[in-house]
């Protein structure tokens, strides 16, 4: 079993997702927009080890706070080969959304497509879902899909910065995530949860 805690945090109020499991109190970052005293404190008070920082794609809204987070939980940092160029334009993105420069947020190592990570004897499967960018990927938790800006309520990310392609995307949604159970929660990049289901639905991609 885990435990979800969100955090909206960052220049354009991403959500960070701090994401336990209960039984071996180990956890993952899913998402990193600032370092956050918020986080700090729910990571000393749940007692828990920060295994990765799971990066779901490189715009700056979402990795900001790796450097100094990742020193502060002594975790590795994720992400798709694919976004590397994201992470390496960072300042050059801040300048062009009128934001002050900032250190190049640094990874670790890759995600692949259908890699499966573990913390605890529970299972992250990574997906990989082009589209908004390159490097996109969601990650599937037991029945909660945290998906960063592929897939929001009814709502799909961007395509019009680098890196982005509405027709990879398109497929992503459609051919990719619509294909999971529609119970599965889907908790996003920006703004409040949803499902699979509802996506299906009411999704303006369709």
């Amino acid at each position: 079993m885990i435990i979800v805690r969100r955090f909206e945090a960052g220049p354009i109020q991403a959500n960070n997702y701090l994401v336990t499991d209960k039984e071996s109190k180990e956890a993952v970052l899913i998402d990193c927009t600032e370092k956050n005293d918020e986080i700090l404190d729910a990571v000393d008070d749940l007692g828990v080890k920060t295994k990765y920082i799971l990066l779901t794609h490189g715009h700056f809204d979402h990795v900001l706070g790796v450097n100094e987070m990742k020193n502060a939980l002594n975790a590795e940092v994720l992400i798709h080969s694919g976004d590397v160029c994201q992470l390496e334009n960072t300042n050059s993105i801040l300048s062009v959304f009128g934001f002050g420069s900032s250190e190049t947020p640094k990874h670790d190592r890759f995600v692949n497509d259908g890699d499966e990570l573990f913390i605890g004897r529970t299972k992250i499967k990574v997906i990989h879902t082009p589209g908004h960018t390159n490097g996109g990927v969601c990650y599937l938790i037991e029945d909660k899909l945290f998906s960063g800006d592929t897939l929001f309520l009814e709502s799909v990310g961007r395509t019009d910065l680098a890196g982005g392609d509405f027709d990879k995307l398109e497929n992503s949604v459609k051919n990719v995530l619509f294909k999971l159970d529609e119970n599965i929660t889907v908790y996003p990049g920006h703004g409040p949860e949803t499902t699979i289901g509802h996506e299906k639905l009411y999704n303006e991609i369709l």
